[in-house]
């Protein structure tokens, strides 16, 4: 769990915007996003399906290009 010390001086948003930064680079947010609402199983193969096919398009694309 990321913490934030406040410093001297330091205003509650910018102490905030640090803590969200310092989450974000944790993955947090991501982690959160993604256990939001259940997936069966069959959905995530065949979203890690489309993911992979959308990835291979683009790489063929990209070596065509050069």
């Amino acid at each position: 769990m990321p913490s934030v010390k406040i410093r001297e001086g330091e205003n509650f948003e910018r102490a905030l915007k640090r803590f969200t930064k310092a989450c974000q680079k944790a993955g947090i947010f991501s982690d959160y996003r993604k256990h939001q609402h259940f997936e069966k199983p069959s959905e995530k193969k065949k979203r890690k399906l489309s993911q992979a096919k959308r990835k291979h398009r683009r790489m063929i694309f990209l070596e065509n290009s050069n």
